[in-house]
């Protein structure tokens, strides 16, 4: 337990921290102990003595740690007589991208390993003579009769299958994963199996496709805003090259921020979630960049109806360093712009997104590497009427940029250490006549990471590692003036706070029908000033101001967090699993809104808001039918979340400025649980997946409707989805996507009464009541054109929304008439957004 300055890691401490006072906190577990500078003397120096003692400690426990594994799984000049160490990395042979999850198995004794983020694998056995078995889902098998008479190093190189057969292959997942792995509700989808999807307006999205799995529920039409198993969007963890990435959507949610041409991997974690991840209650989405081709120079993109993209990539030294470079841009707006003529009142407004993805690596041997990746987006919206010399200006999006260096110890530990920036910005300008208004909040981390790995044998898989974020957080300000005349809205107001977290987690054998993954994640946040604490009275009136001095703590929090699951094997084709997983998360999305908006703003814990906690509980059955060409599952699960954020009834945007935005929000829990139920044909001409879910959200606020339990806003008792692809012959492909949930939970009026010749509403109980249930299908078809020496290319045809399905996106009251005329009526009309869409798409490669 974290200890810091009290007794309780949940409650602040009481205790007063004088300027300049030195206080201790320590990991009891370990005796982990570092001095924090708090009060008057902290500045750059202190914070940099900080962060390098912080990390000098956190550094001497994990060689500890690693000692401790060294004596463990390094075996003795005895031991070390009886077995060797099979190690290295797996790659295409095309491009030199690493296979991530290729299996390696020694088939004689039927062991084997799973290559990790980077394709390095290390599986330790008995001394002997073994066929070694390469094989990753649409590629040729690798097998080798391997002598291992001692430590092997052996990189391997797998060909892409030329499928022209009547068997089809979309998943690079390994075969009986489904069965035998410990994870649950664990799902890692391929690129080439989301492209097959129809896409909105010709623009493939990944969010919009893990929508598509049970237990993952969207926002609605234009909105790729999630939730997973009753969480909200902000207790999703993000990740782009392990970079977090804050606001996932472009055009208000219409499309999400990555560039397919630029991805690599994604894996979506919604059950047991390892220790290694932290830092939120629901999920991780995990997405990976391509690396780059080291063997060759290609370029591909696509031309679309509202979008273009361009990806380059190659070698910059051939087997030992490449680039990729991607981009894409919408042209609304440069479409519109003929339209507009110059004497509209309208001219010059418009609307485009655009993003960047970059990447470069570097083999500095055959032990160590380096990478560098970034991502670089923006939406830019402009309004100007020129009659009421109005205009608005709003442009928001994610700044990125990772740096990693990979380094082999030796045949079976493996470090990953990483210097990461993620940074998420909104502004919203106003002026008119003179009298500008602007609006801006965001959110910055420095993070620092180390990770290791370790593979003492076949049976094991270990891995431990420490996480250090600076954050820097800019709830909502605003700035006013008129000319010369500055208007007061308050100071720039902004939070500081440093979140660490140590973890280790070990993946292992314990017969071979038993599995377990059993870690711990200790963790700990404190907020630190500069900050201004505005009290109120019982009308809400600020009376009194408590100030921080620079450095000294606001409030802290920490505490361990627990994570186990388990696989058990029935047989070859079946297995049972369980989960259990107890997660903190230190920083909240505040919403006035319905859906996930760029004008949400993030806020740390303070002396007010606590870390969210959650207890997740999971069981599943799991199987797989004719030689694993179908996999099947069925997960139940019950979550139980402490200390959600809401803002309190009646709260407006504005309500943040001159004070502290946590002033504005009320607290309560929440719970959530259902079944989950997949089946998916993996094989074939015709694949795809059927999942359904069946669940119940409950919050309960003491603060609001009437501190009775009310459904979440996101809660949808049924949901259901259909894939499917077909591939009819060389040329032509074909996918089809159907879905169904019930409504959304909605307040409306139900009542109305006149009182002294006014209207007013009476309104139902917080969300009792529900939209129309949303439905759609889409369908595409893909045309792949003559080939031309090395230029590919194809044409793609969708229709979204075939049968014109009028979804509805929001709910409004009509008013006609009038009370003293006696002729008024009020009528309920729905908003849609989208009708049926077509689009076309040109895709190349080269």
């Amino acid at each position: 337990m974290l200890e810091v300055g009290g007794s309780n890691p949940l409650t602040p401490t009481k205790k007063k921290i004088l300027p300049g006072r030195i206080f201790f906190f320590a990991h009891q577990g370990i005796g982990l102990k570092v001095t924090l500078w708090v009060g008057n003397f902290w500045n750059k120096k202190c914070f940099r003595s900080f962060v390098l003692a912080l990390i000098a400690a956190m550094f001497r426990k994990i060689c500890s740690v690693l000692l401790c594994f060294i004596s463990l799984g390094v075996y003795s000049s005895f031991g070390q007589a009886l077995h060797a160490t099979l190690s290295g990395y797996v790659k295409e042979e095309a491009t030199g991208e690493a296979l991530i999850g290729a299996t390696v198995v020694l088939k004689e004794i039927n062991k084997g390993v799973a290559a990790n983020q980077y394709g390095f694998y290390s599986i330790t056995v008995d001394k002997g003579t073994y066929t070694l078995s390469v094989t990753y889902l649409g590629f040729e098998e690798f097998s080798q009769v391997i002598e291992l008479s001692g430590d092997l190093r052996l990189n391997i190189s797998l060909k892409s299958k030329m499928v022209e057969s009547k068997e089809v292959i979309i998943t690079g997942e390994k075969e009986s994963k489904n069965v035998t792995s410990s994870e649950m509700g664990a799902v890692r989808l391929s690129m080439e199996e989301i492209k097959a999807l129809p896409a909105f307006l010709g623009e493939v999205d990944i969010l919009k496709t893990i929508q598509l799995l049970p237990g993952v529920k969207s926002a609605g039409d234009g909105n790729t805003g999630f939730y997973v198993r009753g969480g909200g969007p902000d207790q999703n963890l993000i990740l782009l090259d392990e970079a977090v990435v804050y606001n996932a959507s472009h055009l208000l949610g219409f499309f999400s921020v990555f560039n397919g041409d630029a991805v690599k991997d994604v894996n979506l974690i919604k059950g047991g979630m390892p220790a290694q991840y932290g830092g939120r209650l629901s999920s991780v989405l995990d997405i990976s960049m391509k690396e780059g081709n080291d063997q060759a120079y290609h370029v591909e993109g696509g031309i679309g109806i509202i979008s273009s993209r361009l990806t380059v990539q190659g070698p910059i030294k051939k087997d030992t360093s490449s680039f990729i470079l991607s981009g894409r841009r919408t042209y609304i707006d440069v479409l519109a712009k003929p339209f507009i003529s110059s004497s509209s009142k309208y001219y010059g407004s418009g609307y485009y997104f655009y993003d960047l993805n970059a990447k470069l690596n570097y083999k500095l041997s055959d032990k160590d590497r380096l990478f560098l990746s970034g991502y670089f987006g923006r939406d830019v919206f402009d309004y100007k009427n020129s009659i009421a010399n109005f205009d608005v200006n709003i442009p928001w999006g994610n700044s990125n940029a990772v740096l990693r260096w990979n380094h082999l110890f030796n045949d079976k530990l493996f470090l990953n250490t990483s210097a990461i920036f993620s940074d998420y910005q909104f502004s919203f300008g106003a002026s008119q006549s003179g009298f500008d208004f602007r609006l801006y909040s965001g959110i910055r981390d420095w993070n620092g990471k180390m990770d290791f790995s370790y593979y003492p044998n076949s049976r094991h898989e270990i891995k431990f590692g420490m996480n250090y974020i600076f954050h820097t957080f800019t709830p909502s300000n605003a700035t006013a003036q008129q000319g010369d005349v500055v208007f007061d809205l308050g100071k720039i107001m902004k939070q500081y706070a440093h979140e660490v977290a140590l973890y280790i987690t070990d993946d292992f054998d314990v017969t071979d029908k038993l599995r377990l993954n059993v870690g711990i994640r200790e963790s700990y946040f404190i907020m630190v000033g500069p900050f201004d604490r505005y009290i109120h009275d019982v009308q809400g009136k600020i009376i009194d101001t408590t100030h921080y001095g620079t450095g000294q703590k606001v409030a802290d929090y920490g505490g361990p967090e627990p994570r186990a699951s388990l696989r058990y094997s029935l047989n070859k084709r079946i297995s049972l699993k369980a989960s259990y997983t107890h997660n903190y998360q230190y920083i909240h999305l505040a919403s006035l809104s319905s859906v996930a908006m760029p004008t949400d703003v993030w806020v740390p814990c303070s002396d007010v808001v606590k870390p969210q906690i959650a207890d997740q509980v999971a069981l599943g059955y799991f199987q797989n039918f004719h030689n694993n060409t179908y996999e099947s599952s069925v997960e139940v699960y019950y979550k139980k979340m402490q200390h959600q954020v809401e803002y309190k009834e009646g709260a407006l945007p504005t309500d943040d400025t001159k004070d502290n935005a946590d002033n504005n929000f009320v607290f309560g829990s929440g719970q959530s649980y259902g079944a989950e139920f997949f089946l998916k044909k993996r094989l074939g001409k015709l694949n795809g997946w059927i999942g359904y879910t069946l669940s119940w959200t409950t919050r309960n606020f003491p603060d609001l409707n009437n501190g009775q339990t009310f459904y979440a806003k996101y809660d949808r008792r049924h949901d259901v989805s259909f894939v499917s692809t077909y591939d009819l012959n060389a040329k032509w492909s074909f996918s089809l996507v159907w879905v169904y949930g019930t409504g959304n939970a909605i307040t409306l009026p139900v009542a109305r009464y006149f009182v002294e010749g006014n209207v007013v509403s009476q309104y139902s109980s917080l969300n009792e009541l529900r939209m129309p249930a949303y439905h759609r299908m889409d369908v595409s078809a893909t045309w792949k054109l003559k080939k031309f020496k090395h230029f590919e290319h194809s044409l793609n045809f969708a229709i979204f929304n075939v049968y014109n399905r009028q979804n509805p996106y929001f709910i409004y009251f009509d008013t006609q008439g009038s009370v003293q005329q006696g002729n008024l009526t009020i009528q309920a009309k729905q908003v849609s957004l989208f009708p049926i869409l077509p689009s076309v798409t040109w895709n190349f490669k080269w």
